[in-house]
């Protein structure tokens, strides 16, 4: 049936074998969309028709199709699938595909159609609906004794697994973002008070996640006796979460998963972690203002989708084993002082496709014909690379393929099995090579000797009925037919049958012709099924190539990454760090990596110095006007330990750095109102996060602490915090940026705090950042200079002047250079309305002794003890 009859569908056509096949079809797939093909569209109905009307923003008609009343109708013209399937899928919608399986012929009542791929937000494979450079994960979540969690990038064959607290994975899932989760129908309502409607979820009967079912499936999915191989045979939450995830995908018709070869634990000990609000603060995959720059925009410049995957994922799980880290560094050195094989190895990788991708297409049955032949080419150049790299005078990179596959005998394959450019379909024929099988050559001899006979045919009817101008032609209604004018029709023998007449010339055929044409038309039916098994088959004789395809896949994808990193060095000069396991954070002429190229041509950066060390110097407090550029040290200083501990070079000139394993931030003013949290609750809830959460190994970078609340409540909790982080017997490094310049009175009490500020050059009535950071504390924080920078108009800059000295000859002098936190007054143990001694009571008093950490006992104790001798010394 035609796309054009499809749309005129008329009313009382009764129960029509179209909607019968439809009804038969759409019943085995009851939770998708079924896009139905009808010549040259793709037909909904009923309420999949009204669904994807509203998401698709199409029209939505009404017509009798065959139901007892009128039912929805919506529908796209065949080729805007690739408009509109990722539309569907995004909002979460499952749309199950169903084509034509075979030509439209007259003596066909209805063609046969089948589904032939259900695509859901975490089950994609077609390049159109996939984000090119990240991974598109399905998530299983199991709530146990504590949560598992899977995680499987169905496209690439890529399955991580994990377990933890409800934090840790909220964290993880964060960071990955997958586009669907599966989870336990009883579990429905925990995974919705803790998600909300973040993701996309499908909530399964909860037999699906049983332990020994679960361990049983991935056993039999990696062909192994146990998971001990693995690391992961004692993660019981995490094994009912990945049988859960395979379970799902063969439920949905997802039964071809050989690229799937192994499972990888994601271990917390091996990686530094950053939280969300840390990925969201430090800018690393997304801006945070319109315009902006992430991190990824400056560092990935590699030149396949591998790579762009993995560098990524290397940015995401940053390494804390230093012989790892020293690794990626010794390679990205080799490919720095080797330019040109960088550049050769760059410009090779660039003509590489998807090879990841093209594994799961071939594990699935999914690949197309062309994209054989680019994988083939892709093959091609992975051995030019090699040679290129084994003939260079490198050490570090030549071992990498230690590990090689080489793939020559699946290039001679393809090459022997597929035509030089194939159809992008099976179904249009010309894909099987000439000589691949001799039936095929056959039917195909037969095919391209149609003309002549056709004109053999035509020369002896000619001479048989004398009958001149005689033609023999196609359609799709009669098929092949003689063509005479009428003039001529007294001529035409009897045995001829008349098919059609019109106004000048008669249509006849005869035996001869009909099976001529029905040995052509099966021919031509017997090439294209033919065909079809013949690649259905050379796919699945790829199959025993899939762990050489996966092998070589990440091998050169870990070569773009590398080459990438050596690129991104030079051009931005960036230097290679030394990394060991002290305490001390040494950072000479460091600069941001993402401001430093936005600053228009010709403006200098200027780069500072950074010590933090956990003994003598291990806060940091720095003071100073805002935009004079205390958060981009800051941040600055976070993003340098990350990129070096993901095997890159880093922005500086000098550079010792530990191995951090936690990255923190508390930056920036946001609220959350949806859930009822102020800018200061939302403010409150990340620093408690941080103070609940660090280690011995940690990086804190505080930002305008307290700045939401009264200024006065705003430096006491900035205080007690400096002061907390001071006395945590794990010493995190810390730096602390504040325009409260009280607060540089705290490094007189606490010896490990010191005072810095970002120094600027102050004018009559104007200020000048000269973005240098210097030792001591900053006496003001311009901020009226700042408000008149910005354009306020001049009466509210003036009237606030005023109002500011007020305020000043209202204080003494010594708070509001912060040289004292005695507010001028002297104190004395046997006041008794001594503030200091009513505060220590009411202290001592609030004391919960049931309810008290080792460690906070300690803090208090030693907090109480400061107290003291602070009033005995008066």
């Amino acid at each position: 049936m035609s796309g054009s009859k499809s749309r005129r569908m008329t009313r009382n056509q009764g129960d029509t074998p179209l909607m019968r096949q439809y009804n038969e079809i759409k019943s085995k797939y009851p939770h998708a969309v079924l896009l139905f093909r009808v010549g040259d569209f793709y037909e909904t109905f009923g309420e999949d028709a009204i669904k994807i009307s509203k998401i698709l923003g199409i029209v939505l008609t009404k017509r009798n199709t065959g139901f007892p009343s009128e039912t929805e109708l919506a529908g796209f013209p065949f080729h805007s699938l690739n408009t509109y399937l990722p539309k569907l899928v995004n909002t979460g919608c499952r749309v199950a595909i169903c084509e034509q399986l075979e030509e439209p012929r007259k003596d066909r009542k209805i063609v046969k159609r089948g589904v032939v791929d259900l695509v859901t937000p975490g089950i994609r494979f077609d390049d159109n609906t996939l984000e090119r450079n990240e991974h598109n994960f399905l998530a299983s979540i199991y709530y146990g004794k504590k949560l598992g969690i899977a995680l499987l990038d169905i496209a690439v064959g890529s399955f991580l697994v994990s377990e933890g607290s409800e934090e840790a994975i909220i964290q993880l899932l964060g960071k990955i973002n997958p586009s669907e989760v599966i989870i336990p129908k009883p579990q429905k309502e925990k995974f919705s008070k803790t998600f909300g409607a973040r993701y996309h979820y499908q909530a399964l009967m909860d037999w699906s996640f049983e332990l020994d079912t679960a361990r049983s499936t991935l056993k039999e999915q990696f062909q192994t006796h146990g998971l001990e191989g693995f690391g992961i045979h004692e993660m019981e939450e995490a094994i009912r979460a990945s049988g859960a995830v395979l379970h799902y995908l063969k439920e949905n018709h997802q039964n071809k998963l050989q690229h799937i070869t192994r499972i990888q634990k994601i271990d917390d000990s091996e990686y530094l972690s950053l939280d969300l609000f840390t990925l969201k603060n430090l800018e690393i995959f997304s801006p945070t203002t319109i315009g902006g720059i992430a991190l990824i925009d400056v560092i990935d410049h590699t030149k396949t989708p591998m790579g762009a995957r993995m560098i990524r994922n290397w940015l995401r799980f940053p390494l804390k084993n230093i012989k790892q880290i020293e690794r990626r560094h010794l390679l990205v050195k080799e490919f720095s002082e080797n330019q040109s094989l960088q550049e050769e190895t760059r410009d090779q990788l660039e003509q590489i496709s998807d090879v990841e991708r093209s594994v799961s297409k071939i594990a699935t049955g999914k690949i197309t014909p062309r994209q054989l032949v680019h994988l083939s080419k892709s093959l091609s150049i992975f051995l030019k690379i090699r040679e290129i790299i084994i003939k260079s005078k490198t050490e570090h990179i030549k071992s990498l393929f230690s590990r090689w596959k080489n793939p020559s005998s699946i290039i001679e394959m393809i090459e022997k099995a597929l035509m030089v450019d194939p159809s992008q379909s099976v179904a249009k024929g010309d894909v099987m090579a000439d000589g691949f099988n001799d039936e095929l050559d056959e039917l195909r001899s037969l095919r391209t000797s149609v003309d002549d006979r056709l004109k053999q045919m035509l020369q002896l009817e000619i001479e048989r009925t004398k009958i001149p101008n005689l033609k023999i032609s196609f359609n799709q209604v009669i098929g092949y037919f003689f063509e005479i004018r009428n003039t001529h029709v007294d001529k035409v023998p009897d045995h001829w049958i008349r098919k059609q007449s019109l106004v000048n010339v008669s249509r006849f055929v005869d035996q001869d012709l009909k099976e001529f044409e029905e040995k052509i038309l099966n021919s031509q039916e017997q090439i294209q099924q033919l065909e079809s098994a013949l690649y259905d088959g050379f796919i699945n004789s790829l199959s025993p190539e899939i762990e050489i395809l996966l092998n070589n896949a990440e091998l050169f994808a870990t070569l773009d990454c590398l080459a990438n990193f050596a690129y991104v060095a030079l051009k931005n000069d960036y230097i290679q760090p030394e990394i060991n396991s002290g305490s001390v954070i040494d950072l000479r002429g460091a600069r941001h990596p993402v401001i430093e190229i936005q600053l228009e041509l010709g403006t200098p950066f200027i780069s500072n110095d950074i010590l933090i060390d956990k003994e003598k110097q291990q806060i940091i407090m720095i003071t100073g006007p805002n935009m004079s550029g205390k958060s981009a040290i800051l941040r600055q200083t976070a993003l340098i330990c990350l990129l070096s501990q993901a095997g890159s070079f880093i922005p500086a000139t000098v550079a010792t750095l530990p191995i951090v394993d936690k990255i923190f931030t508390r930056v920036g003013a946001s609220d959350n109102i949806s859930i009822g949290a102020s800018t200061f609750m939302v403010e409150m809830n990340e620093t408690a996060f941080i103070l609940n959460n660090l280690t011995e190994k940690s990086l804190i970078l505080l930002d305008e602490i307290g700045r939401g609340t009264s200024t006065y409540d705003g430096i006491s909790i900035a205080w007690a915090i400096t002061n907390y982080l001071h006395e945590h017997p794990y010493k995190p490094w810390v730096l602390f940026a504040t325009h409260y310049h009280e607060l540089n009175a705290i490094a007189n009490n606490l010896n490990r705090v010191k005072n810095y500020n970002v120094s600027v050059k102050e004018g009559k009535d104007n200020v000048i950042f000269l973005r240098r950071l210097v030792p001591g504390g900053s006496a003001h924080s311009f901020g009226i200079h700042v408000a008149k920078m910005a354009g306020l108009p001049k009466y509210v800059i003036d009237l606030a002047k005023e109002k500011l000295e007020l305020m000043e000859q209202e204080q003494p002098s010594d708070r509001v250079h912060g040289k004292s936190a005695q507010l001028g007054v002297q104190l004395t143990l046997f006041e008794p309305d001594n503030p200091k001694l009513k505060l220590l009571r009411e202290t001592i008093s609030k004391i919960n002794i049931d309810n008290i950490t080792p460690i906070e006992s300690l803090l208090l104790l030693s907090e109480l003890r400061k107290k003291v001798l602070e009033i005995l010394s008066e």
